[in-house]
C-alpha cells in the first residue's frame, strides 16, 4: 500500500487477469491477436466507407463513427493490460487510472448514444422510409454525431469528477486488470453509499433507458417485417442481427456492473474481457461479413487495388 500522510494513493495494484505466469503468456498472445484484429478490422470498415461513395449514407456514416469509437474505446484498455502480462506487480498511477477511467466512459458512454442513433436510423430507413431522406439529412447527422459526443464528455466528467472528489488514501488493490468509477470508490475513505446512488444513476440509467429505447425500436421494426412484400426484408433482418449482438454485448457489461451494489463478483472480470475486447472485434465482423453492401465495396476496394498493382 503506498500512503503518504494524509495525500491521495500515488499508484493502484491492479489484479490482472491470471496470476499463473505461463497463462499469461498465453493470455498475451490471444489479446495481441485480438487487438491487432480490432485495429486492423474497424480501421479497414473506416477506410472503405470513405473511399466508396455508394456508403455515403446516414447508416454507414454512423457505422464509421462506431468503429472509431471501437478502436479508442479498446485501446483505452488492452496496451495496459498487454503490458500487464509482462510483469509481476502490476500498476497503475492515480493519474493514469483517473484518465483510463475518463477515457473508457467516454466513449463507451457515446458508443451507447451511437447505438441508440442507429437504431433509430434503422427504424426510420425501415418503418418510414419515406421521411426518411429529409429526416436524416447530412446536416442532421452531423448534429446527431456531436450531441452523441457531447453527452458521452458530460457523462464522463461527471463521473470521473465525483470519483475525484472522494478521498482515497489507501487500500490501494484494484480487484481487475483496469481503473472503473465502482472498483475505485470502493477503496475511498468514507462512506460511498450516496456516491455509489449517483454514479449507478449516472451510467446505470443511461444503459437501461438506452436499451429499452432499441429494444422498442427493433421490436417495432422486426413487427413490421413480419409482412413478407416488405422491401428488402433479408437484408434489413441481417443489420438487425448484426446490431442487436453489438447492442447485447456493450449494454448488458453495463446492465451488469452498474445496477447492482458495489461488490466484486467472480464473474466481473470475464464479462469485462467481453465488454473491453470481445465487443469491439466482434462489430467490424458483424457489419462486414453479415452486410452485403460492405461486401461489394470490400471487393470493388480490392479490385481497385490489383488493377493498381497491375498497373
Amino acid at each position: 500500500m503506498v500512503v503518504q500522510n494524509d495525500s491521495r494513493v500515488s499508484e493502484f495494484v491492479l489484479s490482472g487477469l491470471n496470476t499463473n505466469h505461463a497463462m499469461e503468456m498465453v493470455l498475451f498472445a490471444v489479446f495481441t491477436v485480438i487487438y491487432m484484429l480490432i485495429l486492423m478490422g474497424n480501421t479497414l470498415i473506416i477506410f472503405t466507407i470513405a473511399c466508396d461513395w455508394g456508403l455515403h449514407t446516414p447508416m454507414y456514416f454512423f457505422l464509421s463513427n462506431l468503429s472509431f469509437a471501437d478502436v479508442c474505446h479498446a485501446s483505452v484498455v488492452i496496451p495496459k493490460m498487454l503490458a500487464d502480462f509482462l510483469v509481476g506487480r502490476k500498476t497503475i498511477s492515480f493519474g493514469g487510472c483517473i484518465a483510463q477511467m475518463f477515457f473508457l466512459h467516454l466513449f463507451a458512454c457515446t458508443e451507447i448514444f451511437l447505438l441508440t442513433i442507429m437504431a433509430y436510423d434503422q427504424y426510420v430507413a425501415i418503418c418510414n422510409p419515406r421521411h426518411y431522406s429529409t429526416g436524416m439529412r447530412h446536416r442532421s447527422c452531423l448534429k446527431l454525431a456531436v450531441a452523441m459526443w457531447l453527452g458521452g464528455l458530460v457523462h464522463s466528467v461527471a463521473l470521473s469528477s465525483l470519483t475525484l472528489s472522494l478521498p482515497c488514501r489507501g487500500p490501494n488493490a484494484i480487484d481487475n486488470f483496469f481503473c472503473d468509477a465502482p472498483l475505485v470508490i470502493r477503496l475511498a475513505c468514507a462512506d460511498t453509499r450516496v456516491f455509489e446512488v449517483l454514479i449507478n444513476s449516472n451510467s446505470g440509467l443511461i444503459s437501461v433507458v438506452c436499451f429499452v429505447v432499441l429494444v422498442g425500436s427493433y421490436a417495432v421494426i422486426l413487427l413490421s417485417l413480419r409482412n413478407p412484400s416488405s422491401e428488402g426484408r433479408h437484408k434489413a433482418l441481417s443489420t438487425c442481427a448484426a446490431h442487436l449482438t453489438v447492442v447485447t454485448l456493450c449494454l448488458g457489461h453495463c446492465i451488469f456492473i452498474y445496477l447492482r451494489p458495489a461488490k466484486s463478483l467472480a464473474a466481473d472480470k470475464v464479462v469485462s474481457v467481453f465488454f473491453t475486447a470481445v465487443a469491439p472485434l466482434l462489430s467490424p465482423i458483424s457489419y462486414t461479413l453479415r452486410n452485403e453492401d460492405m461486401q461489394q465495396a470490400l471487393r470493388k476496394l480490392w479490385g481497385r487495388q490489383d488493377n493498381s498493382r497491375g498497373k
